[in-house]
């Protein structure tokens, strides 16, 4: 048979040990050219630039139906 705890883990040392748990929000910042917020070292979706250069083709809202 395996091992069998002792005693009963109390709540409060549970939760100082499931304390780094938790789920953290991304970083966000301003795309310098659309102004939209875009995460941090990625592309931004609105325009489709990264670190100023055009890395996604962006469609137009209005007009083009490719």
């Amino acid at each position: 048979m395996g091992a069998l705890p002792k005693q009963r883990i109390s709540q409060g040392r549970k939760g100082n040990r499931r304390s780094h748990h938790h789920i953290t929000l991304p970083e966000m910042e301003m795309c310098p050219n659309c102004r939209q917020l875009k995460q941090t070292h990625h592309v931004c979706f609105n325009c489709g630039t990264y670190r100023g250069r055009q890395v996604l083709p962006v469609k137009s809202m209005i007009g083009d139906e490719e």
